[in-house]
């Protein structure tokens, strides 16, 4: 899933391209919103709330689309065809540029007064302008029993994680995975690694948590199943948190983040 680094991006680039001007096309081909038509409203701005693209236009209507796993937005000159079959979920375009929204998780029409039904029980956003660490300590401490692998992905906690930076996160910390949270005696350590980490990586194309952008060198240990810790050359390990169907994957060091799986 596209993690909150990628959002940024992709609001950006939404934003140079429709921001403050006239949408000459609106096409959703979404059943819910299939008759739709925003031709004709100026685009106000795009902005990232953790994993949730807004794109709010004139007259009080907000597009709210997530990528989920596979969604994409391709920006291209205006008229040039999107692409063929049923991937297309959205196209937005003005007499410059167009916006394809493809593969989308999630497309939804709103009033701009109803945004925060959509993403109101976010916590704090990593790369936002609001951001505010001790909010997310305190949500993360809400749930001590929680392991802090766990916590770090709810997005009620804070927002824009996921699977690469909860790993890359937690390893730079030293810290398990599977230690619940209440254990943990510097939670706003974690908390100020993880918005670093999404902060240096908002502006690159290719993710480097390591400082190494050379191939199979770019991250401590997401990826890296099997293969030895680029820190202490112990194994890698992979296994999967969470409850069924939520599972997700998570990578670490035995060595260098001790504490074995609680179960």
């Amino acid at each position: 899933m596209p993690e909150g680094d990628v959002v940024y991006r992709t609001a950006r680039r939404l934003g140079q391209a429709l921001d403050g001007r006239i949408l000459t096309r609106s096409d959703f081909r979404v059943p819910r919103h299939a008759t739709a038509d925003l031709t004709g409203r100026a685009v106000l701005e795009t902005v990232s709330r953790g994993k949730h693209l807004l794109t709010r236009v004139d007259g009080g209507l907000t597009v709210h689309t997530h990528l989920r796993m596979e969604g994409s937005w391709l920006i291209s000159p205006a008229g040039r065809r999107p692409p063929p079959g049923d991937v297309v979920r959205l196209v937005l375009a003005n007499a410059e540029w167009q916006a394809v929204g493809v593969r989308l998780g999630v497309v939804d029409l709103v009033t701009t007064a109803e945004e925060d039904r959509l993403v109101g029980h976010l916590g704090p956003d990593l790369l936002g302008p609001d951001w505010d660490p001790a909010e997310a300590v305190r949500r993360l401490a809400g749930n001590p029993g929680l392991t802090i692998g766990e916590a770090l992905l709810d997005q009620r906690n804070l927002a824009g994680i996921g699977t690469v930076y909860r790993a890359e996160t937690l390893f730079l910390a030293g810290v398990s995975p599977w230690r619940p949270v209440g254990t943990i005696e510097d939670v706003r350590r974690i908390v100020a690694l993880a918005q670093r980490l999404l902060h240096a990586n908002r502006e690159r194309e290719r993710r480097v948590t390591t400082g190494d952008a050379r191939a199979g060198r770019g991250t401590w240990v997401y990826g890296r199943a099997g293969r030895p810790c680029l820190r202490c050359g112990r194994q890698i390990s992979r296994g999967q948190m969470g409850e069924q169907p939520q599972e997700r994957l998570i990578f670490w060091c035995r060595h260098c983040q001790p504490g074995e799986p609680t179960g």
